[in-house]
């Protein structure tokens, strides 16, 4: 169930589902991919996405305006089964997944071949009916793992991670805020002893140089905010608008 990010730094690239709408979240996928990210997180739009900064907040709220759901994401993914290589994560909050039910959400994320999941604030002391669910059918989880958290809680989220471990640059939201590379590199340095799974590194990254610098000491890059911002400033040129960002992250010095 790991991941394979095969170049280093993978790239690991988030999109709100449903902004502007499905359609254009499509292409915009495709395009990611396309570009050479290893990674697609699909945003579930949320009513209350608190830990994610303005940008992320915004495309929620516009995706929401157009009703997107945690089903309508799923069939989207379902979609487009077999058109990239890039492996596919459910990025959601709980409560859409809650009121879908974990058996259901699990069966659903299997079927449409996405490869797994994070959900952002559930904690990993109360995960375990959601991840009997997902063992069982062999799709990987995500945790998030935070610079001021203990040796022994780095150790919960390890053994409750199977695809990747998402190393939090920072505190805080998402987007805005240039992250630290020392706190971000001590932490990955810490999950290293206790865990063997790839580690991504994500909150605040936005340039190639941030990007570049990532390689030094973790497996993968998160970008979320940066692209959803590309995502926002560019109407009616999404998804070519991020094709060239993402070639531009990725791109040899």
């Amino acid at each position: 169930m790991p991941f394979n990010f095969e170049h280093k730094p993978a790239l690991v690239a988030y999109v709100t589902c449903g902004d502007p709408d499905m359609a254009t979240t499509r292409q915009i996928i495709l395009s990611a991919a396309n570009a050479g990210s290893s990674v697609i997180e699909l945003g579930v739009p949320f009513s209350d996405p608190l830990a994610d900064g303005p940008v992320i907040q915004r495309a929620s709220q516009r995706a929401l305006l157009h009703g997107t759901t945690l089903a309508d994401v799923i069939a989207m993914a379902k979609s487009l089964r077999g058109e990239i290589q890039a492996e596919l994560l459910i990025f959601s909050y709980l409560n859409p997944i809650m009121r879908m039910g974990f058996a259901k959400f699990a069966e659903a994320t299997k079927d449409a071949g996405i490869g797994g999941a994070l959900i952002t604030d559930l904690p990993v002391e109360e995960a375990d009916d959601y991840l009997f669910e997902m063992r069982k059918r062999e799709l990987a989880t995500v945790f998030l793992a935070a610079p001021t958290s203990t040796d022994q809680r780095l150790k919960l989220v390890a053994k409750a991670c199977t695809g990747f471990v998402y190393a939090v640059s920072r505190t805080g939201v998402t987007g805005g805020v240039k992250p630290s590379q020392s706190d971000a590199a001590d932490l990955v340095r810490r999950l290293r002893k206790v865990t063997k799974l790839p580690i991504a590194v994500g909150f605040g990254i936005s340039t190639h140089e941030q990007f570049a610098a990532v390689a030094e000491f973790a497996d993968a890059a998160v970008v979320g905010s940066a692209i959803v911002e590309v995502i926002e400033r560019n109407p009616g040129h999404e998804a070519q608008s991020v094709e060239k960002f993402v070639r531009n992250l990725l791109a040899k010095s």
